[in-house]
């Protein structure tokens, strides 16, 4: 096996690696957060929401930055164009994905810390956390969808 094939295979595993995390971590969050939001305990959802952060900070957030960084080798080693009509769609649906994405984050911070107070004082989740919930399932369809039509793309390679 020649070091371009070899290199090619590890920028492969690691660029599919890093869909499986942001697809994975993306569907245990949305998971956990909605079972949290059911039980209606302040406590139980601030936690979770906290364990929530968290995981998006460090699995999330690592496989973002490494998706167009094993992605831009993998287009140099593979000596496809960056202008090749599924590289440009999947390029767009990373920049729906983020612009999805990053609004969540700080909507699970804000009703992790609306929790923590509710369960602090006992009393229940309050409007402005409800209303955040909406908006966080609302922005998880096109965000999540985004990536599931990216990893499509990867694998399909459409001629576009």
């Amino acid at each position: 096996m020649g070091r371009t094939f070899l290199a090619y295979l590890v920028l492969k595993f690691l660029h599919v690696v890093g869909a499986m995390v942001i697809l994975g971590t993306g569907a245990g969050i949305a998971f956990f957060m909605l079972m949290a939001h059911l039980s209606r305990d302040a406590a139980f959802v601030a936690r979770t929401a906290g364990v929530v952060v968290v995981a998006d900070m460090i699995f999330t957030a690592s496989a973002v930055v490494a998706q167009p960084v094993t992605g831009y080798f993998l287009i140099r080693e593979t000596g496809l164009s960056i202008t090749n009509g599924w590289i440009v769609v999947s390029l767009a649906l990373y920049a729906v994905a983020g612009v999805f994405w990053l609004p969540v984050v700080w909507m699970q911070m804000r009703m992790r810390d609306l929790a923590q107070t509710a369960a602090t004082l006992g009393e229940a989740l309050p409007a402005a956390y409800h209303r955040l919930f909406r908006w966080w399932f609302a922005f998880g369809f096109p965000g999540f969808g985004a990536v599931m039509a990216i990893v499509w793309l990867m694998i399909a390679r459409p001629s576009l």
